[in-house]
């Protein structure tokens, strides 16, 4: 049977304000009603996560939010003095809880990625498309440039990586495959990509896309198929389960459903349910479901994932390097 993976997380959004204004974003707030999460908030998702048996903590924010005019405030109000001091003490505290960090905090400058990287099993960064759309034209970091030269600096620094594009945000085909093609440039490069998500657009309401079209499944596939013939062997296809169906994506390449919750939603599509995580094994009996932990085999191999993350992985990582078998379906 074919092996699909997928990991069992818990989703935590340190602040949902943030510098772009994209086309299809419903995560971010305005600053009148943006959040910094509290530690106490943030102490209950970990003891859930815990609880539900999840490995990965994976914390996400706006980009660049102190570049936003009145994010002192925020931070204030929280009794917090420094983002980044604060991400770090809560991949401390995951640690603590046995739940292993992933960061997507947007672009960060050399020396902040190296702050972080000792508490993270694996960072993220969504590429998104390499072409200049009108989705992006109020997000200064979506610049393709920008997430390039971020990307190739985690690997540079050894960073198990997850990235991915959109489809559906108003990209050409050739632009899909001219993403893909610098993300399999960068693999090449420095061997960090661990996963590339293929995305498709959930329209929201009250965003610019609201009104534009769902891709197609024909399309969908498509994308799949290029990316599996452009990216290594090594590298997984991840498809959201929240959002598409698998089956067609599955038979098309696909080979990661990324992370799932019993605990939190998807906080970039709220809704859009997590399947059930037995109903997820019984409806893909034919395949050889398992779950992962959020870095893949081959780098806790290489020993790439953070130093202060290494006796938690040796503990829930069987000899495969995938998660130990503590469940029956």
């Amino acid at each position: 049977m074919k092996t699909l993976t997928y990991c069992k997380n818990i989703f935590i959004p340190v602040t949902d304000l943030c510098s772009n204004r994209c086309g299809y974003c419903s995560f971010r707030k305005e600053l009148k009603d943006a959040n910094l999460i509290s530690r106490s908030r943030a102490l209950l998702l970990l003891e859930q996560g815990f609880h539900a048996g999840c490995s990965e903590a994976l914390f996400t924010m706006g980009e660049s939010p102190w570049a936003v005019s009145g994010f002192q405030s925020i931070l204030a109000n929280t009794g917090v003095s420094d983002l980044l001091d604060y991400l770090v003490e809560l991949c401390e505290l995951a640690l603590e809880f046995g739940l292993l960090p992933h960061t997507n905090a947007g672009l960060l400058g050399q020396d902040e990625l190296r702050r972080l990287q000792p508490y993270n099993a694996s960072m993220g960064l969504m590429l998104e498309t390499t072409a200049r759309l009108d989705a992006h034209a109020k997000s200064p970091g979506k610049m393709p440039n920008f997430r390039l030269r971020y990307m190739a600096m985690a690997g540079r620094l050894h960073l198990p990586f997850t990235t991915g594009i959109m489809v559906g945000i108003g990209e050409s085909w050739q632009d899909r495959v001219d993403a893909l093609s610098k993300i399999a440039h960068l693999h090449r490069a420095f061997g960090h990509i661990q996963e590339v998500i293929i995305q498709p657009l959930d329209p929201k309401p009250k965003t610019a896309l609201e009104n534009a079209p769902r891709p197609v499944m024909m399309d969908l596939c498509k994308t799949v198929e290029a990316a599996r013939e452009i990216l290594s062997p090594d590298v997984a296809i991840q498809v959201p389960p929240n959002l598409v169906d698998l089956r067609p994506l599955l038979a098309a390449g696909a080979t990661d459903l990324g992370g799932i919750s019993s605990v939190t939603v998807d906080g970039i599509n709220p809704d859009s349910p997590w399947p059930d995580e037995v109903e997820l094994h019984n409806s893909l009996s034919d395949y050889n479901l398992r779950e992962r932990l959020p870095v893949y085999p081959r780098f806790i191999a290489l020993g790439w994932h953070g130093y202060k993350t290494r006796s938690l992985v040796r503990s829930l990582a069987g000899e495969d390097g995938l998660r130990a078998k503590k469940y029956i379906f």
